[in-house]
């Protein structure tokens, strides 16, 4: 008898600092992301203001892989910054192709972002951030 495989997604959190950022460019960024996510099956959350994204992507491996490598080649931000990628067997965001949300209260100030307080953020903080972030938005956790 065969063993039925558990269905596994891959996750990846990073960030990034925007460049030349307005709400059009951010808008641009949401539109073409939740209508290819769909596509894909990759849902996810991307927290943004002027000097900062940082998103969280889940779905199948591969296309998350792909998605990733798109994004690394937009000129719309740099200092692309991987914090954490693994595989899990439940999704944060499941019904977010892209859920846009401002930076928190309880996140960084700019000043904080400025000085590179994104450089200090572990692997679990910053799994920790969307965990909390999904528990605000009326997920499932």
């Amino acid at each position: 008898m065969a063993m039925k495989q558990a269905h596994f997604v891959k996750h990846l959190i990073y960030w990034s600092t925007p460049f030349g950022f307005d709400q059009n460019m951010l808008d641009t960024v949401l539109m073409s992301s939740k209508e290819n996510n769909k596509k894909r099956n990759i849902t996810g959350a991307l927290i943004s203001r002027s000097d900062l994204f940082l998103q969280y992507l889940e779905g199948p491996p591969l296309q998350v892989d792909l998605t990733f490598q798109k994004i690394k080649n937009d000129d719309r931000h740099v200092e692309i910054t991987i914090l954490n990628e693994g595989t899990t067997g439940r999704r944060l965001f499941a019904s977010w192709a892209m859920r846009d949300d401002p930076v928190k209260t309880w996140m960084w100030t700019r000043d904080e972002v400025s000085k590179g307080i994104l450089n200090d953020l572990g692997s679990e903080d910053a799994m920790n951030i969307f965990t909390r972030h999904a528990k605000e938005v009326d997920q499932f956790l």
